[in-house]
């Protein structure tokens, strides 16, 4: 039996991140959420993992509103991952 170290927890966490960024339910999210978590969940530390998780735990309609600038973030989600995340999605819109 093998016992699994810090790292491989912090990597299994990065995978599950990103597949349940491809498989939120709502089509314009997840491919938002995928190509996002595919390109930065890779180098997420701890806290960055964390902050991830709490923003996929929220529903589609508020995340996208955020993303879409049609609302302001909520400032208890208005951390450093969600400002790479908005960063992502207006930088693929100029592109």
């Amino acid at each position: 039996m093998t016992v699994a170290t810090s790292g491989d927890a912090l990597e299994n966490r990065r995978k599950r991140l990103i597949f349940r960024s491809w498989h939120r339910g709502t089509r314009e999210i997840d491919l938002i959420m995928g190509a996002f978590a595919e390109q930065h969940v890779p180098g997420f530390g701890a806290a960055e993992i964390a902050e991830y998780e709490a923003l996929l735990d929220l529903p589609d309609l508020d995340v996208y509103d955020w993303l879409v600038l049609r609302v302001p973030v909520a400032p208890e989600h208005d951390g450093p991952v969600v400002r790479l995340l908005l960063d992502f999605v207006q930088n693929r819109n100029q592109a």
